[in-house]
């Protein structure tokens, strides 16, 4: 069962608890409160009663001295020490702070799993332009009536700042700033509960429609993963094209397979299909936390709560790691993760009657600063807790921009996990990256895909 803070059980009864909740656009007194004692992105400026959690005054939004980024992000706060361990013995002095799924996890390897809670920082931040975006904004955006797209949406990094249902909270995760476009060079796969890691090597393009040349009506964003690594699948791409409305226009996604040479339709890239190079340890819906239709679910807002969250990961992303370094037996190394005192908003998400999906519920928390899907726990059809992710947060200071280091998903089931995202050892992402639609067409794919 999901719980609040006490402090905020009250406020979560004021909610509309079903997605279907009619839109009620903000008002001018609540567009009003952004910059004021919401942030621009809508969180509670002032930090909690108990001092645990600060203020947030702006973020951190400059690079420290000598900041070099073939190096990496350095790390700004290397000099802190954990307030507390949390282990299998002492969890329930601290469980109204943990997610169900932490607890699974310290129950399921007591001997090795531990969360070391830092000072938190609030550290999220966005560029200025972001934030006049989501003010001028606010108030016009809707969710449609099928609930699988936005209307009267322009680039908003977050459409609904004081979200009223499930729905527009989920949404918020999934148009939040990604500063247009990335192009990175990492390490995704399955690691196997003696620790060896099934790692394939991708370069991967993710470039949002404003920063294409060419726009097209109803399109969200483009998608290319090209393998380097193993050889067995070099050279192999997926490519995906996605809408901002569902009901209006499908996913569009191809494979090309280079021991072929040839370019096919791959319809299976959605929902509950097994995630692309994941042996079996993903769906497709389940990669950046969650992407993808909303449809086959009823959305909750299930309210506010205070809890630990992977947060400012800058150790675990340090380029003077190794991948062997991270990735451990049954979970990532518990001395290089990061866990901070953080606001999130709890939305819960049930299968529809009729509807199709292997989780038969998946409960998310969202970072209240960021409104990136921080934690997330995944039942399965008898409603058991199956697959608990994380995003290893951290604020990328030179842009400025709240992203994460990597994303991560254990399975209490089989006692595997899966990492995406994982580069200690490749070169930098580049954030803002622009394209050309043509390079997006399954013709090109064709003519560059090489072996």
């Amino acid at each position: 069962m999901t719980r609040l803070h006490p402090a905020l059980r009250l406020a979560s009864l004021l909610l509309p608890l079903a997605a279907g909740a009619a839109h009620a656009a903000m008002s001018a007194e609540e567009i009003a409160r952004l910059g004021k004692d919401l942030t621009p992105l809508g969180a509670e400026r002032a930090g909690n009663a108990a001092g645990t959690i600060p203020a947030w005054t702006g973020g951190l939004t400059k690079p420290p001295a000598g900041f070099d980024i073939a190096q990496g992000h350095a790390n700004p706060y290397a000099d802190e020490k954990p307030l507390y361990t949390i282990t299998a013995q002492n969890w329930e002095q601290h469980k109204d702070k943990l997610s169900d799924g932490h607890i699974a996890m310290l129950k399921r390897y007591p001997e090795t799993y531990r969360l070391n809670v830092y000072p938190t920082h609030r550290s999220a931040a966005l560029p200025q332009a972001e934030y006049d975006r989501i003010r001028e904004q606010a108030g016009r955006i809707a969710v449609t009536a099928s609930g699988t797209g936005l209307e009267n949406w322009d680039r908003s990094a977050t459409p609904f700042p004081i979200p009223k249902n499930g729905l527009e909270a989920i949404w918020n995760h999934q148009v939040r700033s990604r500063a247009g476009g990335i192009e990175r060079r990492h390490l995704i796969g399955a690691v196997n509960p003696n620790g060896s890691f099934n790692a394939y090597g991708v370069d991967e393009s993710w470039i949002f429609a404003q920063n294409m040349d060419r726009q097209e009506d109803n399109r969200f964003w483009y998608f290319m993963a090209r393998m380097y690594s193993p050889a067995d699948v070099t050279g192999e791409v997926v490519m995906v094209h996605e809408p901002l409305d569902f009901a209006r226009d499908g996913r569009l996604a191809w494979v090309y397979n280079a021991g072929l040479r040839r370019v096919r339709r791959a319809p299976q890239i959605i929902y509950d299909s097994p995630g692309s190079f994941s042996e079996g340890t993903r769906t497709e819906d389940d990669y950046d936390m969650f992407n993808g239709p909303t449809d086959r679910y009823e959305w909750k807002l299930v309210g506010k709560r205070e809890m630990l969250i992977p947060y400012n990961s800058y150790a675990i992303h340090s380029k003077k790691l190794k991948a062997k370094d991270v990735v451990k037996p049954h979970h990532l190394d518990p001395a290089l993760t990061r866990y901070e005192l953080h606001r999130v908003w709890v939305v819960e998400a049930t299968l529809k009657d009729g509807a199709r999906h292997i989780y038969g519920k998946r409960v998310f928390y969202l970072d209240e600063d960021s409104w990136t899907i921080a934690v997330k726990e995944q039942y399965d059809g008898r409603g058991q807790l199956w697959r608990v992710g994380e995003a290893q947060l951290m604020q990328y200071y030179d842009l400025p921009l709240p992203y994460y280091a990597f994303e991560n998903m254990y399975d209490l089931q089989d006692g595997r996990y899966y990492v995406a995202g994982l580069s200690n050892e490749e070169g930098p992402w580049r954030f803002g990256a622009k394209a050309r639609r043509a390079d997006f067409d399954p013709d090109a794919l064709r003519r560059s895909g090489t072996k």
